[in-house]
C-alpha cells in the first residue's frame, strides 16, 4: 500500500530539515515529571521510514546507536524488525502532528509520493507511513514551529477508564479534544476514541510502543510499583544508548509504554 519516496526528494527534504534549527526537542516537565518522549516504530525497511519522516519534516538524530527522527516535542525512534501488522487494529490507531500551514506541506508530500487517505477537509490529512503506520496531520496557524508533535490517538472499548488510568499513573490532565475524551501531558494530547471492535496489543506491531520521558525515573518507578504497577522490564540502562535509562510497562488495554530518562541527544553526540 505504501509508496517509496524518491531519493532526490528525500535528499531535498533531508537538507531542508537539517538546515532548520532543532531547538529543544522535548518540552519541560510539569508537576508529575512526565512529558512526551517518543513513538517507536519497528520496520522492515529503515530507509523507507527515514525518507517518510524526513519528508514529513523531521530531522535525523542519534543517541548512542539509537536511531531517531526528531520533531519539536517528540522523537520517532526506528528499529529494524518484522512487525506483525500496522497501527490500525491496535490500541493506538495513529499518532498526530500539527502544521502551521497545510498548503506549505501538501505539494511537497504529494510530490514525494506519500500515501494519503482521501482528504475530507483542507486542514486535515491522514498519511500512511511504510509498514502501515497511520499518521494524522492537522493545521494550527497558532503554533510556533512549521510542524510539531500533537497527539497519540487510542482506540479502546472504554475511553473514560483509559483516561482515568493515564491521569492516575502519569499525571495526565483529563479533558476533551473536540468530541473525544482526552488527557494532556506536556508535549502531547492523549486522545481516547471508542472502538466498537476489539483491538490488539501494540507490542510486535509497526507502531510498537509509545514513550514518555520522566524526570528522576528511578524514584518514579518505585512509586508506580508501590501503587501496584507491574513492570515488563525493570529500571536499566539502554544497551543501544548508554546515556538513557529506561523501563517498560503495558497498560491494561495492551499499549506498550516505555519510560526513559536521558532520551534527548547531548550536544556533539549526533
Amino acid at each position: 500500500m505504501t509508496r517509496q519516496v524518491p531519493l532526490v526528494l528525500f535528499a531535498l527534504g533531508l537538507s531542508l530539515s537539517v538546515a532548520r534549527p532543532a531547538g529543544a526537542q522535548l518540552v519541560a516537565p510539569g508537576p508529575s515529571g512526565v512529558v512526551m518522549g517518543h513513538v517507536h516504530v519497528v520496520t522492515r525497511d529503515l530507509d523507507a521510514h527515514r525518507r517518510f519522516w524526513t519528508v514529513l519534516g523531521g530531522r535525523p538524530a542519534k543517541n548512542g546507536q539509537l536511531e531517531m527522527i526528531q520533531f519539536p516535542g517528540a522523537f520517532v525512534n526506528l528499529r529494524q524488525g518484522e512487525p506483525s501488522g500496522g497501527s490500525v487494529g491496535t490500541s493506538i490507531n495513529h499518532v498526530g502532528f500539527l502544521v502551521k500551514n497545510m498548503q506549505d506541506w501538501m505539494p511537497k508530500w504529494r510530490a514525494a509520493g506519500l500515501t494519503m487517505e482521501p482528504q475530507t477537509r483542507p486542514t486535515q490529512v491522514f498519511l500512511i507511513a511504510p509498514d502501515e503506520v497511520r499518521v494524522e496531520v492537522l493545521e494550527d496557524a497558532t503554533i510556533d514551529e512549521p510542524i510539531k508533535m500533537h497527539h497519540v490517538h487510542f482506540f479502546v472499548a472504554d475511553p473514560l477508564a483509559v483516561q482515568a488510568w493515564y491521569a492516575k499513573t502519569f499525571g495526565a490532565v483529563p479533558g476533551k479534544r473536540g468530541q473525544f475524551d482526552a488527557a494532556d501531558l506536556p508535549g502531547v494530547n492523549l486522545t481516547f476514541g471508542k472502538s466498537e471492535t476489539p483491538t490488539v496489543k501494540t507490542q510486535g506491531r509497526s507502531l510498537d510502543h509509545v514513550g514518555f520521558e520522566v524526570k528522576d525515573l528511578e524514584q518514579f518507578l518505585k512509586k508506580l510499583e508501590a501503587g501496584g504497577i507491574t513492570l515488563d522490564r525493570p529500571y536499566q540502562r539502554s544497551q543501544a544508548a548508554p546515556a538513557v535509562m529506561l523501563a517498560f510497562l503495558t497498560d491494561p488495554w495492551g499499549t506498550s509504554v516505555e519510560l526513559t530518562e536521558g532520551l534527548t541527544p547531548q550536544a556533539g553526540s549526533q
